[in-house]
């Protein structure tokens, strides 16, 4: 356990999810990471914030190794009483059982509610070509029909499972959305360090929707000084109509504190003429004011509507009496 929680000092005794992690067992090493199995007790996590349209929210793996600078998820780690920010990209827990869990949960799920796979952790970074827990997860929807589904990744390994997701979107309301937070490559790697390129990810979203399935680009996060110009967003909205995407999302940067502790010494060492206007922009809130989401997604808009995002046949396999536009995205996957 000394090992697993080095910063743990508290001499409380481990509960709940900290006791599930600190008795997890070691399944394998990577390039600066390590996979911990832990007992899942629960796959489906009930969500009522009214922030977000989801009813339930999936998340195969906690932790996610493709250490985005400004990933807003690194606190579902503390629940753990992994404190440092960097254990969240670095001891990654493979979700045991997840398939059998599912499939006893989903009878809680009722008309209507949807269910959101990826909200916190992505559910096709590098661990899942070793465990497959996302894929076993997805035959088991396949097996369903009637659901509203909705997935975010930044991955291209999404295309290894494409006819089983195609069979799923067949018989379900399903849609896939695509983080691209830039289209330059070099802003990207330094950005996200193990996240796969971003003409990887445009290049998924087009044989995705070739394939019959509905998806879309998600730009987010929106970061003030860096991916903010009408040039940078014009870029990633150009990109994504030549991708054919369905739709496109912006989401300004979420910052709290646990992410801040690594976000702000990026910007120090990368982009210092922005490290003031950060701090003021954050002061004493994780959200930025109202007015910068609205100029935002006014710009988003005008682009959209420049090349005809969201006037393509929004029907495709979506399942009966089901339409996703630009207006009506599943748009709370931020971060």
């Amino acid at each position: 356990m000394d090992s697993l929680f080095p910063h743990n000092t508290s001499e409380a005794p481990l509960i709940g999810i900290a006791k599930l992690a600190a008795q997890g067992e070691a399944l394998a090493e990577g390039y600066k990471v390590d996979y911990f199995s832990i007992e899942n007790r629960s796959l489906l996590t009930r969500c009522n914030s009214p922030r977000v349209h989801f009813s339930w929210m999936i998340n195969p793996y906690r932790g996610c190794e493709f250490a985005c600078k400004y990933c807003y998820a690194r606190y579902t780690h503390e629940f753990m009483e992994l404190r440092d920010g960097l254990d969240f990209e670095r001891k990654i827990y493979v979700k045991q059982h997840s398939a059998w869990l599912l499939r006893q949960e989903l009878k809680q799920v009722r008309p209507g509610q949807s269910i959101a796979i990826g909200t916190s952790t992505d559910p096709y970074q590098p661990a899942e070509r070793k465990f497959g827990i996302t894929r076993a997860i997805m035959e088991e929807f396949a097996r369903h029909e009637g659901l509203s589904l909705g997935m975010v990744t930044k991955s291209d390994l999404v295309l290894r499972d494409l006819d089983l997701l195609r069979a799923i979107s067949l018989k379900n309301r399903f849609s896939i959305h695509i983080t691209v937070t830039t289209t330059n490559t070099d802003l990207a790697r330094i950005l996200e360090p193990r996240a796969p390129r971003p003409d990887l990810r445009l290049k998924a979203v087009k044989k995705l929707v070739e394939a019959g399935i509905h998806a879309g680009i998600n730009c987010a996060p929106v970061l003030p000084g860096i991916t903010d110009s009408p040039a940078d967003l014009e870029s990633v909205v150009r990109a994504a109509a030549e991708a054919k995407a369905r739709s496109v999302a912006a989401h300004p940067l979420f910052l709290k504190p646990c992410s801040e502790k690594i976000f702000m010494p990026f910007l120090e060492e990368n982009f210092p003429h922005l490290v003031q206007s950060y701090k003021v922009r954050y002061a004493n809130r994780a959200f930025l004011p109202a007015e910068y989401s609205r100029r935002i997604s006014a710009l988003m808009g005008k682009l959209c509507q420049k090349y005809k995002i969201g006037d393509r046949d929004e029907h495709s396999r979506l399942g009966p009496k089901t339409a996703i536009g630009r207006t009506a995205q599943l748009t709370l996957f931020a971060g």
